[in-house]
This record gives C-alpha cells, sequence and structure tokens, in this order.
C-alpha cells in the first residue's frame, strides 16, 4: 500500500515576498513542477488528496485534483513547523495512494520519526522542492520509502 508524500514545488523567494508567508504563492517554475507531478500521480489510483493550508501547498495539489476531480483538504496539521510524529498518526490512517503536501521541514520530520520506528530508506533522500517520498505501508506499519527527484 503506498502514500505519496510531496514537498511543495517552488515557490517565490522567502526574503523577497512582501505579506504573510502563508500566502506566498508557486513561481511559473513551481506550476510546472506541479503540472508535472500530476501528470505522474494521475497514473496511478490517487485516495484522498491532502494540503497544508499555505497557498503554495495548495497550488502544488490543484493540478492533480482537476485532473482526478477530486478536493484538495486543506489540513493545518501539515503547516510548518507541525510535529512530525502527528503527522505520521494521520498518515496511518489514510487510504491507499493518497497524496499529501507539506514544508520541508515536516517531511524531514516525518522521515525521521518513520525510520527511527523501523521504515528502510532506498537510495538517496531528496529533499528538494517539488519531489515526493514514496511511503509504503504494510497494514499500519510504514516499511520502505523512497524518494523520486522533482520531475522538473
Amino acid at each position: 500500500m503506498s502514500l505519496y508524500l510531496v514537498r511543495h514545488a517552488k515557490a517565490g523567494s522567502r526574503s523577497a515576498w512582501v505579506g504573510p508567508d502563508h500566502d506566498r504563492p508557486l513561481t511559473r517554475a513551481g506550476r510546472e513542477q506541479a503540472d508535472a507531478l500530476a501528470v505522474a500521480l494521475a497514473e496511478h489510483p490517487v485516495g484522498r488528496i491532502l494540503s497544508s493550508t499555505y497557498t503554495r501547498c495548495v497550488e502544488t495539489m490543484e493540478p492533480l485534483a482537476v485532473k482526478v476531480g477530486r478536493l484538495v483538504e486543506e489540513v493545518a496539521l501539515l503547516e510548518e513547523g507541525s510535529c512530525g510524529a502527528y503527522v505520521v498518526e494521520l498518515l496511518a490512517v489514510l487510504p491507499e495512494h493518497s497524496v499529501v503536501c507539506s514544508h520541508g521541514d515536516v517531511i524531514l520530520a516525518v522521515v525521521d520519526e518513520l525510520v527511527r520506528h523501523g521504515m528502510a530508506v532506498d537510495g538517496e533522500p531528496d529533499w528538494r522542492k517539488g519531489s515526493t517520498w514514496v511511503l509504503e505501508r504494510d497494514g499500519d506499519e510504514f516499511v520502505r520509502a523512497r524518494a523520486i527527484p522533482p520531475l522538473c
């Protein structure tokens, strides 16, 4: 059983953005990453689509949601600074092939938490914007993960 944990696509510079960071959108390159991700993930059945409430995360998931006819569910627990252990609890109850979009710090905390509980990581980790972690679950245990680099 697989879940997909996506780091949001490229967004504008945090230091150059005027306004709340929560509202910082994707760049043109980020929109291209989101479109490429939608094409790749839509080749498989998609369960639920969850996202941090931050604009850049929602925008990363929107092309996929349109492509597969689902809504993007905004979840505050996936916002920057969230506890990895709590996010793992959320992931454990999601249906197969769900796609979850969050931030680099949260994804690192989730992967670290899962590794501490025995999950194996195949290959090299990839923490770049637009990367996707494929998390394999056996029942309610996460057993293996691999990172897929950004698609563009």
